[in-house]
């Protein structure tokens, strides 16, 4: 892997700092933070502007440093699920990006299937994860946890992260070129 540029450094650290950040937001009411996302939206940023190596590590640090540092999420099984979900949309969200054309068609399409692989991911780990301690992890709670209580997340993404990509192509800034 090639070595990662300054500039690319310094983002992914605000990158980082985002997902420490945000959900803090949202963290006065948990209900909020697991419906709206907020760790997600920086890492799948992270991926976009600095390409898979800065989102593929951005996303795995994110909740592993925010459960180490705040407690939430709960280190296990949450934080290590989450850490292999938001690596996979990070991962994701560069490569994708980097090979297919710059229209805003594309920037949704490479959304939505970073997101659906992500929390693809997010299950398998968890499955696993939850095998693991002995808890059952079925089929309703994976589709109720990654699809219908995420439904206002899902939504914040496909209006901000496009908005922002596309603000960020049109100034020239992107990384992941």
């Amino acid at each position: 892997m090639k070595k990662m540029s300054t500039q690319k450094l310094v983002l992914s650290g605000l990158f980082i700092a985002l997902g420490l950040v945000l959900p803090f937001l949202t963290g006065q009411i948990p209900m909020f933070g697991s419906m709206l996302l907020p760790m997600h939206i920086p890492v799948l940023l992270c991926g976009f502007i600095c390409g898979w190596p800065a989102g593929l590590l951005v996303g795995f640090v994110v909740p592993l440093l925010r459960s180490l540092l705040f407690a939430a999420p709960p280190m296990f099984p949450m934080a290590v699920s989450m850490a292999f979900e938001l690596a996979a949309y990070g991962l994701m969200a560069g490569l994708i990006y980097r090979y297919l054309p710059r229209k805003p068609i594309y920037i949704y399409v490479n959304l939505i299937v970073s997101m659906i692989v992500g929390r693809i991911v997010w299950g398998i780990v968890s499955l696993i994860l939850f095998q693991l301690s002995g808890s059952s992890f079925t089929l309703n709670f994976f589709l109720t946890a990654a699809f219908v209580n995420a439904v206002p997340g899902i939504i914040l993404q496909l209006i901000l992260i496009p908005l922002i990509v596309m603000a960020v192509q049109k100034a020239n800034l992107m990384q992941n070129e």
